[in-house]
């Protein structure tokens, strides 16, 4: 099975969470006092950059043998709502991850690890081709300009060889062949 009932709830309630966070980036019309049309953009915009990060873990991983198992972090996205609510210049969550409970061979967990930022840079090059090569109206170009940012920075973040990111354990299977 690909996924259970829980990884379903879990991608809802981060996709939630992270429309939540960066709603208010959008400016659009409210509707009865609330900005449902900022939340489903922001929702539309973020979500899948991040949804699709984890999932190239969780289908890597899967490839080579390994169970996986796709999770919110609850925690820590209740910590970038917090940061959002005191309206803190700075917002830094993790918004989900991927939990491979058998220990994988350095190359097979160094792969499974860039999975996601190598995702992130592919649909960072395809926004960029889409704005250099379509025409289109503002909304498409403004959705086009955020998913590149996004990605963009998603790919660079989780590069950095920070214990706990995804680089750390692609730069130590790697230095570790060596």
């Amino acid at each position: 099975m690909f996924f259970t009932i829980r990884e379903l709830f879990d991608v809802l309630f981060m996709t939630a969470g992270v429309a939540f966070i960066f709603m208010d980036i959008f400016k659009v019309q409210r509707l009865a006092g609330v900005q449902w049309k900022a939340f489903l953009w922001a929702a539309l915009v973020t979500a899948p950059a991040v949804i699709l990060h984890e999932l190239a873990h969780k289908f890597t991983a899967m490839a080579f043998g390994a169970e996986a198992t796709f999770h919110a972090a609850y925690l820590f996205l209740a910590f970038g709502i917090f940061l959002k609510l005191i309206r803190s210049p700075f917002i830094f969550f993790v918004p989900g991850y991927v939990t491979i409970p058998a220990a994988l061979p350095m190359i097979p967990m160094a792969l499974t690890a860039f999975a996601g930022p190598a995702l992130n840079g592919i649909l960072y090059l395809i926004s960029v081709f889409v704005m250099e090569n379509f025409r289109m109206q503002r909304r498409g170009r403004i959705f086009w300009f955020v998913t590149r940012r996004i990605n963009g920075l998603l790919f660079i973040l989780n590069m950095l060889p920070i214990p706990g990111f995804d680089g750390f354990k692609v730069y130590t299977a790697l230095f570790g062949l060596l």
